[in-house]
């Protein structure tokens, strides 16, 4: 935290891509000294108030049916919260971050020394691209431009590393997709 401190001190905003670089750094580093390989982001759910998963991304290998029981714990445990309590729910080895955005619910499960401020702004920015392209994102919009949801996902992250953060690199693909069909 203190190595943290110092790199942020002198500047006094920080660009979402710059923080989750410095962010990045610091993990590497920590990486390096224990000698383990982590990944920051383990799943990505986008789920209705009705409990049903319109969009589910996992960034670890997991049965069928170890993924239905996850999301179920998941998604009773976040959908029971009320909005006065706070957006991060700690299950099993996962810290869940969530938010909700009209009838969609964005989760997402990351270890548990990840930064939970740092992904509410990457939900944020997801719900913004996904909004500058479909204009006002809902959930009939994830349902029938499910491959389009995904590919913005895989634009994002890889591996569980948020790797690209701005609205345009990330849209660009899928616009080129969309004028060629």
């Amino acid at each position: 935290h203190i190595y943290f401190a110092s790199i942020i001190k002198p500047r006094l905003s920080l660009s979402l891509s710059l923080f989750l670089s410095l962010c990045r750094e610091i993990k590497i580093k920590k990486k390096n000294k224990e000698g383990i390989q982590r990944m920051g982001i383990r799943f990505i759910l986008m789920v209705n108030k009705q409990g049903q998963t319109r969009l589910a991304q996992y960034y670890e290998w997991l049965t069928l049916e170890e993924r239905r029981a996850l999301e179920g714990e998941i998604v009773r445990k976040c959908l029971a919260r009320t909005e006065q309590q706070c957006s991060f729910v700690e299950h099993r080895n996962y810290k869940i971050v969530y938010r909700r955005y009209a009838s969609l619910f964005f989760l997402v499960g990351v270890d548990n020394d990840e930064n939970e401020l740092a992904i509410l702004e990457f939900i944020h920015l997801l719900v913004e691209t996904m909004d500058r392209h479909f204009g006002n994102v809902c959930e009939l919009d994830i349902m029938f431009h499910l491959e389009k949801a995904h590919f913005m996902l895989e634009e994002m992250v890889m591996n569980g590393c948020i790797v690209e953060t701005n609205k345009a690199n990330i849209l660009s693909p899928i616009l080129l997709m969309d004028k060629s069909s």
